[in-house]
């Protein structure tokens, strides 16, 4: 009988970001932490072959990958259970990059509010990619600089019947609050995967004019326009390239996408318009195959939310974290790593309390991975 050929594609909120430039640098170069030997545990315990690393800070143009480079050696590929990630890619961000004027239009931006992404540093919160297949970065696209203005129908933030932000910030604020990255993967049967990568804006820490859920909104729309054929041709890519993905082109949406279909503070209607989209694997995005856990469910008694609580990926009740292949790819199997308190022996998910444990045990996100076939 033929072996099924299958690679595994996973999302990881590692909240791995620190409170100034280069801390997380300077940890992974030196003495560690137990946070990075967990984060890099339950890798190994997942063992994908393609893996996104949200919250991961660097310098914000991603200029130097060292650190990248030793924690995938040091951590991730260390001790019996090491799995190997030879390509990588680092992605500039905007977080914590400060425009010419503050948000509201005054002459001094301050951080973190006044970001282009928020972040008290300029690549706070950025995001990694790590690979066991070669990344074809000369033919990656990225929308960093694309204004949000220039979005057709953009659902810009308003207040009081006018537009949110003034029109000298509107001529510099880009859609996105940290990158949109098209980096194709050359998998080992030959096929080119293109892996749709972002981390929107939360949908808190706003006013009456829902500037935050307003831009979640618009950035999963970029992602929704692009891989729809003629959708996305408004869209101009950060070296001038207009239009969106090649159709036919194989491909998968994943991140930290700060949007829950059922609950949150966010508008649904654009993460619900996503997953419903038949240009995605319906079984992954709403069906059977959707990622799931046991240690979800013993949320249920603390949070109060809708929707089945096995879907959720976050510690506070939500489904934010997401793997999306398209329909032509045949998903075998799927999960999010949340075990059972009685499954946890080291304490990294849980407190003995029965709540979830503290972010410097792990991260307050979980992995979300899918396995599909080549």
């Amino acid at each position: 009988m033929t072996r099924v050929q299958k690679i595994r594609i996973a999302s990881f909120n590692v909240a791995l970001d620190r409170s100034f430039p280069g801390a997380l640098a300077a940890e992974i170069n030196g003495a560690g932490s137990p946070q990075l030997h967990h984060i890099a545990a339950m890798v190994q315990q997942v063992r994908p072959d393609i893996l996104l690393l949200n919250e991961f800070d660097h310098d914000g143009e991603a200029e130097n990958s060292d650190h990248l480079a030793v924690f995938a050696r040091r951590y991730l590929a260390a001790g019996e259970q090491g799995i190997e990630y030879p390509h990588h890619y680092l992605a500039p961000v905007n977080t914590g990059l400060a425009g010419p004027l503050a948000l509201g239009g005054e002459p001094r931006p301050v951080l973190p509010q006044d970001g282009l992404g928020f972040g008290a540093f300029h690549g706070q919160y950025g995001f990694a990619i790590l690979s066991r297949f070669p990344l074809d970065t000369g033919r990656l696209r990225s929308f960093r600089h694309f204004l949000w203005k220039s979005m057709p129908r953009a659902r810009l933030p308003e207040l009081h019947g006018s537009v949110f932000y003034p029109s000298s910030v509107l001529d510099f604020l880009p859609l996105s609050s940290k990158n949109h990255v098209d980096l194709p993967v050359c998998l080992p049967d030959g096929r080119v995967l293109h892996l749709l990568v972002s981390h929107p804006v939360p949908p808190i820490d706003e006013g009456p004019e829902r500037r935050n859920s307003c831009r979640n909104h618009d950035e999963l729309r970029l992602w929704h326009d692009y891989i729809r054929p003629g959708r996305g041709d408004y869209l101009v890519d950060d070296h001038g390239i207009r239009g969106g993905l090649e159709p036919d082109s194989g491909f998968v949406i994943l991140g930290d996408l700060n949007a829950d279909p059922l609950d949150g503070n966010g508008f649904r209607e654009g993460i619900r318009s996503l997953l419903a989209d038949p240009l995605l694997n319906q079984a992954v995005s709403r069906g059977r195959l959707q990622p799931s856990s046991r240690g979800a469910c013993r949320l249920r008694p603390f949070e109060p939310r809708r929707g089945p609580a096995r879907l959720w990926t976050h510690i506070n009740g939500l489904r934010l974290d997401y793997v999306l292949p398209d329909a032509g790819l045949t998903a075998l199997a799927s999960g999010v790593l949340w075990p059972v308190p009685e499954q946890d022996p080291g304490g990294w998910f849980w407190r003995n309390n029965g709540r979830p444990a503290r972010r410097g045990m792990g991260s307050d996100h979980r992995l979300v991975w899918v396995e599909v076939a080549l």
